[in-house]
């Protein structure tokens, strides 16, 4: 196996359309190979759902005609996939795919995928006689598939690393979202369906750096009062800030972290207990169950000493009309675990004995030690 192969030239040299083809072949594969290996692959902009609503002129029904925004997603081969302008869901085309399928409210999935239209000829031909195309329309299609399909999404893999753009592209599936059908006509867009949503470009990185001396972290494209952003700044004085946008664009902070160390917030304070703080939970568990930690505290605390646990266990007697119920076990062992038998006495049922696996009602403590610095550690 040898690397990506540059071209060379030289004066004098006689061009044949191999070594054009070279030219841009080189510079293709660097770009996808960037785009597939350092990048995750899904949509980078636009390409979501839109609906107009629309009256069927036969039987007068409502319907919704459905349209792919435009936009650009990078596919799992880091191919990017153009969509210039808004284009309308075709009904034949999904009907041919579902329409043997019965009357259902579930969404189905639809996917964008790369595809190359060879482009007619232009200029005049060659002196070898008639040309042959001089473009390839890096296009896409919309494709419909079958109910659970979205599944597909996550099996597809990756070309190798030093694998060229294929020709024609490779089918890679990319999620738009999902569309409801009546039978006739499309009614509804769903984002997600059965646990899957359209998935979104990221960057495989292990440092973010901030030419301005302060980067943000959004949760959308655009600032938008009242969403959330972290933000970590070097001037005036280095802090890591945490907060809802305002409407001038600024952070109002929630939580703020300053250089030397002090937290201010703006809200309570909770999930860390001081020394000697007590926790509890309760409730009830039956034969063989482990009882729970009281929340914020770990096994691991309680193996080195930091948290002491005090456990105490009631069994419950279930009501009898004849006979007697006692305890023969109550107990917990080691790993929280409840084990719990119950001994019955009825003369009137045969046998007079018999013995079942009954249930406790529980307190679980935790007592937090005392550090040297006051606090759990």
């Amino acid at each position: 196996m040898t690397g990506p192969l540059r071209p060379e030239f030289h004066e004098g040299q006689v061009l044949a359309a191999a070594d054009l083809a070279a030219t841009v072949a080189h510079a293709r594969s660097a770009a996808v190979r960037h785009a597939r290996l350092s990048h995750d692959w899904g949509i980078a902009d636009g390409l979501g759902l839109t609906t107009e609503n629309r009256t069927d002129p036969v039987s007068g029904d409502r319907f919704v005609e459905v349209s792919v925004q435009a936009g650009l997603a990078v596919d799992g081969t880091g191919r990017e996939i153009v969509v210039p302008a808004p284009v309308v869901l075709s009904e034949a085309d999904f009907e041919a795919v579902n329409g043997a399928d019965g009357k259902t409210t579930d969404p189905y999935p639809v996917f964008l995928t790369a595809a190359d239209r060879t482009q007619p000829p232009t200029g005049p031909a060659s002196c070898a006689g008639s040309g042959g195309p001089t473009r390839v329309e890096e296009s896409y299609q919309i494709l419909f598939r079958r109910l659970g399909d979205e599944r597909l999404v996550a099996d597809q893999q990756p070309p190798a690393v030093a694998a060229a753009p294929a020709a024609p592209p490779v089918q890679w599936l990319v999620l738009l979202g999902f569309v409801q059908w009546n039978g006739a006509h499309f009614t509804a867009v769903v984002p997600a369906a059965r646990g899957v949503g359209p998935r979104y470009v990221g960057v495989r990185a292990d440092t973010v750096s901030a030419r301005s001396g302060s980067l943000a972290l959004r949760t959308l494209p655009e600032v938008q009062e009242g969403k959330p952003a972290l933000v970590l700044s070097a001037a005036p004085a280095p802090t890591l800030v945490y907060g809802l946008y305002k409407g001038s664009g600024d952070v109002d902070p929630l939580l703020t972290v300053e250089a030397n160390g002090n937290l201010t917030i703006a809200g309570s304070f909770s999930g860390q207990t001081s020394a000697g703080s007590v926790l509890a939970t309760s409730g009830s568990a039956t034969d063989g169950m482990v009882l729970p930690l009281p929340s914020g505290v770990t096994a691991a605390e309680i193996a080195d000493g930091r948290v002491s646990l005090h456990v105490y266990v009631t069994p419950r007697i279930p009501p009898s009309e004849a006979g007697l119920t006692v305890p023969v076990e109550a107990t917990v062992d080691g790993d929280r675990r409840v084990r719990c038998r119950l001994r019955s006495y009825d003369p009137g049922v045969g046998p007079a004995v018999t013995e079942a696996s009954g249930s406790v009602d529980f307190l679980v403590l935790a007592t937090v030690a005392a550090t040297s610095g006051g606090g759990r550690g």
